[in-house]
Parts: structure tokens; C-alpha cells; sequence
């Protein structure tokens, strides 16, 4: 099973999104989003909505319980 660090990045190359412009849409510095996909720094559950919001997709599939996007 992928760790959420794994699937973001997976989901942002998917869609061909730098890690700059996904911070952006959170609010943050590159540098803290890229941490989270290194799994350094934990990703903070305001993050995790605006990410399933912009990628449509579930909380669930970003953390890795269910195999689906939605």
C-alpha cells in the first residue's frame, strides 16, 4: 500500500503540476510541500481537504485507504 507522500506526487505529476504550483493553491512555500512528498514534514488536514478539492478526489485515496480516486 502507497504512503499519502507517495500518491501526491504521483497525482500532481499525473497532472502535470510543479511542486511550486500545488503549493501555491495551498498557500505554502515549495519547500514545505516538497517535504511533505519526502514525507519529512506530515501533511496538515487544511492541506488535505484543499488537495481533494482541487484534485477531486477522496480523502481516503490520498491516504491510501481505498484503490479508487473517488
Amino acid at each position: 500500500m502507497k504512503r499519502y507522500n507517495e500518491l501526491i506526487r504521483e497525482i500532481r505529476e499525473d497532472n502535470d503540476l510543479t511542486q511550486a504550483q500545488v503549493a501555491n493553491i495551498l498557500g505554502i512555500k515549495q519547500q514545505v510541500y516538497s517535504k511533505y512528498e519526502l514525507g519529512i514534514r506530515a501533511l496538515p488536514i487544511e492541506h488535505l481537504i484543499k488537495l481533494c478539492k482541487y484534485y477531486k478526489v477522496s480523502a481516503d485515496w490520498i491516504l491510501g485507504l481505498k484503490k479508487e480516486m473517488n
